[in-house]
């Protein structure tokens, strides 16, 4: 194995165990989520209808909910720089011979990992509300949750690459979670919201998540009637996708010379 290899699955299963660890923030990932179907879903459900045929406002969320639980973990991956670097452990990875690349795409791929597990574990609420569930669309939710979590662990490494303190980072974050989950589109149609806010949706990397995950569960017709335009143009899934893939790949690289440079 090089050590190439071998900086990314150390790390890596690092990361995991220290999810694992965390009872904490295990059962707080799942609540959240979950919290906000049952407010949301119970709030608005009866006053909106369906919002096509045959989408209810719970089926409509629900996509966005797996986004938001993949989102909220995800983001998160940033805070183990921090607290590596507040504990002294940061510095001894550093002098060891591996690639400093390859730590970051390990942290990214440890965080990845439990996002994956977390938004399957919340395909057990599809039956309780409806949403049709089948082999192939688990098979393909898989490699769309990949893209997803590695994109925005990119993100919340960038931000945890740049900070010192674990308070720092979690008031930064908490500053971003709510504003980006709300302009993704997971909790409201964008194609009927105030062109500023629509403008935000477009740079948010998350709606494009949310938008391939609501194309796999409600369908294509369903999810370009609700779903947002780039350029004037519906995406399909795999256009979300790339988008989302490219975005992901620019946090990584950005990350990990940054990372290089200031560590």
């Amino acid at each position: 194995m090089s050590n190439y290899n071998r900086a990314i699955w150390v790390t890596a299963y690092r990361e995991f165990l220290r999810y694992v660890n965390n009872r904490s923030r295990l059962i707080s990932s799942f609540l959240m989520p979950i919290l906000f179907l049952i407010v949301f879903g119970a709030g608005f459900n009866k006053a909106l209808g369906n919002l096509v045929p045959g989408i209810d406002f719970i089926k409509y969320m629900y996509p966005g909910i797996i986004a938001m639980s993949v989102f909220q973990t995800s983001l998160f991956a940033g805070l183990s720089i921090v607290w590596d670097r507040e504990i002294g452990f940061l510095r001894e990875v550093l002098v060891a011979p591996l690639p400093r690349s390859g730590i970051i795409i390990g942290k990214a791929v440890g965080s990845a990992v439990t996002a994956i597990i977390q938004g399957l574990v919340m395909l057990i609420l599809a039956p309780f509300l409806k949403v049709s569930l089948t082999l192939s669309t688990v098979l393909e939710l898989i490699p769309i949750l990949i893209i997803i979590s590695m994109a925005i662990s990119g993100l919340g490494l960038l931000i945890g690459s740049r900070l010192r303190s674990q308070q720092s980072f979690q008031v930064l974050v908490q500053i971003l979670v709510f504003p980006l989950i709300f302009a993704s589109g997971a909790f409201f149609p964008l194609n009927s919201v105030p062109l500023w806010l629509l403008d935000i949706a477009r740079i948010n990397p998350l709606t494009y998540g949310v938008d391939a995950l609501r194309h796999l569960f409600l369908g294509n017709q369903a999810a370009s009637a609700l779903g947002i335009k780039l350029f004037g143009h519906i995406l399909s899934m795999g256009q979300d996708m790339l988008l989302v893939f490219v975005l992901g790949v620019i946090l990584l690289a950005v990350t990990a010379i940054l990372f290089s440079k200031r560590d």
